[in-house]
């Protein structure tokens, strides 16, 4: 009873930290000059490496057929839930902060779901609470989306500097200038990456259906995005010193991605799912931000500004409304089969 109660709020903990630390990492290798495309490409490499002889073994007597419909799912969701779900994060991460950039991933739900109410995939009452949950939950993340992306604020840790020259002042505020438009490319590049994100889980929605090998697709997942990253890096950058990691930063970096992020946070978040089910996983999203905010600050050094903390709150209450409008759905949904089936054995009875 401990282990079913508890071991998936340690697992999802774990994970939450596993992604707060790689998120710093990653901004300091950005910043260090290791190219985004080829972190992508190697962190791929290493993560098929790792999770290929566990897929291999664990799924090798119930490893469906591969098709070539099987084929093109895998490799679109190659492209949109690794290359260009990876690139746009790490080239938000560059321009912004490791705070400012996780606090995207808590509209990623709120985007799935607006996106499956369009795609009729998800079905949305209106008159009832938990649908007024939902577009209550939706409004208040899009409403903190725009504060985090139009307002940045006063920074909250802004440490007293002395007097500058006006030649410097005039350097400032050009550096300033410079920065909010930097700023603004980042977050578009986040708000991109959050879309791609809703679109490759309605995507594996559909693959896991039709493929349901989940440790042999991821697998074949992280291979065809090796391949993709690969090729989109030699077409941009044909530099080969591109590829050379030259410092312990970069080693770490593509290993602690590849292995952890990617490997072993990816069996922990299947087993916390499986558990628990995604409700439960994605109330805890969260909490990474929560992390990341603490390295950002005490290692990273970098500002927390008011309109992150402000637009923060509100996308975390919408998310929390969501899930709970979500939850409130799916209890409704089973008690409403369990009413059905007692009729139906009343009425084979009678």
């Amino acid at each position: 009873m401990w282990v079913d109660e508890w071991m998936p709020v340690i697992g999802m903990l774990v994970f939450d930290l596993i992604s707060a630390v790689m998120t710093a990492l990653v901004k300091k290798a950005l910043e260090q000059g290791l190219n985004r495309l080829v972190l992508v490409t190697l962190r791929q490499l290493v993560a098929t490496i790792f999770l290929a002889p566990i897929a291999y073994f664990k799924e090798r007597s119930t490893r469906p057929e591969l098709t070539v419909e099987i084929f093109v799912y895998l490799f679109f969701s190659a492209v949109l839930g690794v290359v260009l779900l990876q690139y746009t994060l790490f080239y938000g991460l560059l321009y912004t902060t490791a705070t400012f950039a996780i606090t995207f991933i808590n509209l990623s739900p709120v985007l799935t779901f607006i996106i499956a109410v369009v795609l009729r995939m998800e079905s949305l009452k209106v008159k009832s609470m938990a649908g007024a949950a939902k577009i209550t939950g939706t409004l208040l993340s899009l409403a903190g989306l725009l504060l985090l992306s139009l307002y940045k604020g006063v920074p909250l840790t802004h440490q007293a500097s002395a007097a500058l020259s006006p030649a410097a002042a005039h350097h400032a505020a050009a550096a300033e200038g410079s920065g909010n438009k930097s700023w603004m490319l980042g977050t578009v590049a986040l708000l991109a990456n959050c879309l791609c994100f809703s679109f490759w889980l309605l995507l594996q929605t559909r693959l896991t259906k039709k493929y349901p090998a989940i440790y042999s697709s991821t697998a074949l997942m992280f291979f065809i995005s090796t391949l993709q990253g690969g090729a989109l890096t030699a077409a941009m950058e044909r530099r080969v010193s591109l590829w050379m990691l030259t410092s312990k930063l970069e080693i770490i970096t593509v290993l602690y991605t590849g292995v952890v992020g990617s490997g072993a946070g990816y069996l922990i978040i299947t087993w916390c799912v499986e558990k628990k089910g995604p409700v439960f996983t994605a109330a805890f999203i969260p909490v990474i931000q929560i992390m990341v905010a603490i390295i950002d600050f005490f290692f990273l050094h970098e500002q927390i500004y008011l309109g992150s903390v402000l637009g923060s709150a509100l996308m975390i209450l919408g998310l929390y409304l969501l899930l709970w409008g979500k939850k409130r759905d799916e209890a409704s949904s089973v008690s409403c089969a369990a009413n059905k089936q007692v009729d139906e054995e009343t009425e084979n009875r009678q």
